[in-house]
């Protein structure tokens, strides 16, 4: 077994580096063409994970999209979409948000495949929240009915989360977001892989997030990453970089 999953991290931003503007509603980045693209990465993954931030924020539900690529899925004996994960320091996640209720689209009973990471959920996909050991009884008492909640330092230790993936067989994580979360793999050095998708568009708003703020990332020390693939997708574009030392998988 691997000490760690292959980590990719994808992300959209604008030209100036932005990953969302600072109004209520959310920036749009991604072309259709490109979300497919992402449904078909996420079908080629044992996990996603993103951040606390963007739970609360997009309350997104994780899932594959795309009817034909579930059922492969189902018929290579995973569940039709890859397990979730989630980190938060406080355990402060609403049960009914989308991550948690979300289910394959078209999932009937006894449909629920075992897989990595699968025992427990009624639909087959995993929920996994990993909190700091001091807030761990809370968390549990809160989430507890909806996810696996797992202790994991504290804080929440990165290099501990992956181990325990591992342990639950996921092979390829695939890591959402949000912005802190990605600054948080790169500067541990747990990436092996970027997916960034540059949007025809500027955002120009200081207030906005950005994809990076400065801080001291593992790979600067190495030098230049290397760029395995560029991509035009539709009026986007894919820049594919290769982060360590582990060959692409």
């Amino acid at each position: 077994m691997a000490e760690r999953p292959y980590v990719l991290l994808s992300v959209a931003t604008s030209i100036d580096g932005y990953i969302d503007d600072a109004s209520d509603a959310r920036l749009i980045l991604s072309s259709d063409a490109d979300l497919d693209r992402v449904d078909e990465v996420r079908s080629g993954c044992d996990a996603i994970l993103v951040g606390a931030g963007t739970i609360r924020r997009d309350n997104p539900g994780l899932l594959v999209r795309s009817q034909r690529r579930r059922a492969a899925r189902l018929a290579r004996g995973c569940p039709a979409s890859p397990a979730k994960v989630t980190l938060t320091g406080s355990g402060d996640l609403d049960p009914a948000a989308r991550f948690f209720t979300a289910a394959p689209a078209g999932m009937a009973t006894g449909e629920a495949h075992a897989g990595p990471a699968a025992a427990g959920a009624a639909d087959g996909v995993s929920r996994l929240v990993y909190v700091p050991e001091h807030i761990a009884g809370q968390a549990r008492a809160r989430l507890g009915a909806v996810a696996s909640v797992v202790s994991a330092g504290d804080p929440v230790d990165l290099a501990a989360v992956l181990r325990d993936l591992a342990a639950r067989g996921i092979a390829r994580l695939l890591v959402e977001g949000g912005a802190l979360v990605h600054a948080e793999f790169l500067a541990a050095g747990l990436a092996d892989e970027l997916h960034l998708v540059v949007a025809p568009l500027f955002v120009g708003d200081p207030a906005a997030p950005r994809f990076l703020h400065n801080g001291h990332f593992a790979h600067a020390a190495a030098g230049r990453v290397r760029l395995a693939e560029t991509s035009q997708i539709g009026d986007v574009v894919l820049l594919r970089y290769l982060l360590g030392r582990r060959p692409a998988s």
